[in-house]
């Protein structure tokens, strides 16, 4: 497929129907979180009321159709000393995948992350998800020693 003419810019409140269609594309495919229009929007939009804190890039073609999307967030890092940033619901559009927008996205989440002071960006990969896991060992992010955990508050 030819790559689109899409741009990456940040998400706005009127995108969050097409953020949460996304996210039930992503959801899906993830054993641990199962899709819920409601608590996604909420979710969106608390990040973007909090800009300082947190980004949400999408690419969007030039008819404005959301096709694909990734948020970042910081955290305090101690082991760092600074910034980190948590990456997040990174997503394309099936039938956008494989033409370079998720490394687009990637990469301005990551020099936004470093905008704000973060000197390591990390995330979490669904264990099953096999396509993504090579996706991201062929950007290069490693592989950690640490297990994620969670527990519902």
């Amino acid at each position: 497929m030819t790559e689109p003419a899409a741009i990456i810019r940040t998400a706005e409140p009127a995108d969050i129907p097409a953020l949460c269609g996304l996210l039930q594309q992503l959801f899906s495919i993830e054993q641990d979180f199962t899709p819920d229009p409601a608590k996604q929007a909420a979710g969106l939009r608390l990040l973007l009321a909090s800009p300082d804190r947190g980004a949400i890039l999408v690419a969007v073609l030039a008819n404005g159709e959301v096709i694909g999307m990734v948020s970042a967030q910081l955290v305090v890092s101690t082991a760092q000393g600074s910034p980190a940033a948590w990456i997040e619901d990174m997503v394309i559009d099936a039938q956008y995948r494989g033409i370079g927008l998720g490394r687009q996205l990637l990469h301005q989440a990551l020099d936004w992350a470093k905008a704000h002071g973060a000197t390591r960006a990390q995330l979490l990969v669904d264990m099953d998800n096999q396509p993504a896991i090579a996706y991201y060992d062929h950007l290069g992010w490693n592989t950690t020693r640490l297990q994620a955990r969670n527990i519902f508050l």
